[in-house]
């Protein structure tokens, strides 16, 4: 019975893979929440915290939309960016979360999908649960000084969603180690200068790395002058995402 049981279980991992890159996924891991239960707890309350297990899948954004970051006064490049890398991306995120979260609940497991944008706490800036630290944790990329989860293939040009689950899923890998090492390009061209530099730990608050509010009020000063205010500057200089640093 034992073994049958690790055999369904493999069979089930493939098939949520299979399925996630058949809907359009270009990064899908599986991580074990338990490392992290008490800052997903406090984040997104002690419902939220009783999954064991995140799918974290995510879409990699079109280079030729973030590569035109540098001109967003252009409201042209800002409408594109802010069309393909939000909207229809977040889109497309929260149908292959849903049509996971179907699969694994037809198999007779429990799964909440996690909107891929979302905030819930407008004090804290913050949605119901870190997409980035469940790719983390699944071992697609480490959290660099911007924040952002870093791929090794494209940086942090990605957008993630995640499923929350208690289905045996194994998990995909290890947290990487951060690369960024000395490098502060996303510090250094923040407008508002939101980044620490500081480099991300564990059990650290968000603060000490980033000041959201800084952020937010940048934005809002651009909205006063145009309908669609963009930044992403710190995603779009991440060597890793660069034409020279991508794989």
């Amino acid at each position: 019975m034992g073994w049958s049981r690790k055999g369904e279980s493999m069979e089930l991992d493939g098939r949520v893979k299979g399925l996630a890159e058949t809907v359009g996924a270009d990064f899908c891991g599986v991580a074990d929440l338990s490392p992290a239960q008490k800052a997903i707890s406090a984040q997104g309350g002690a419902a939220i915290a009783g999954f064991p297990r995140a799918v974290s899948v995510g879409i990699a954004l079109l280079h030729p939309v973030v590569d035109q970051l540098p001109r967003r006064a252009d409201r042209a490049v800002a409408m594109a960016y802010r069309h393909h890398a939000y909207d229809v991306v977040n889109q497309r995120l929260d149908h292959i979360a849903s049509r996971l979260s179907g699969l694994l609940q037809r198999e007779g497991y429990g799964a909440l999908p996690v909107p891929a944008s979302q905030t819930v706490d407008d004090d804290r800036l913050c949605g119901l649960f870190s997409h980035k630290m469940a790719a983390h944790l699944a071992g697609l990329g480490w959290i660099g000084k911007s924040c952002l989860l870093v791929t090794p293939e494209v940086g942090p040009r990605v957008r993630w969603a995640t499923v929350l689950t208690d289905a045996p899923l194994k998990m995909t890998g290890q947290r990487m180690d951060e690369r960024c090492s000395t490098c502060q390009q996303c510090v250094e061209i923040c407008p508002p200068h939101a980044f620490t530099g500081q480099p991300f730990r564990e059990g650290e608050p968000r603060e000490a790395r980033f000041a959201a509010h800084r952020c937010e009020a940048y934005f809002a000063e651009m909205e006063e002058t145009t309908d669609f205010a963009v930044c992403g500057l710190c995603l779009y200089v991440c060597p890793y995402g660069s034409k020279q640093g991508r794989k």
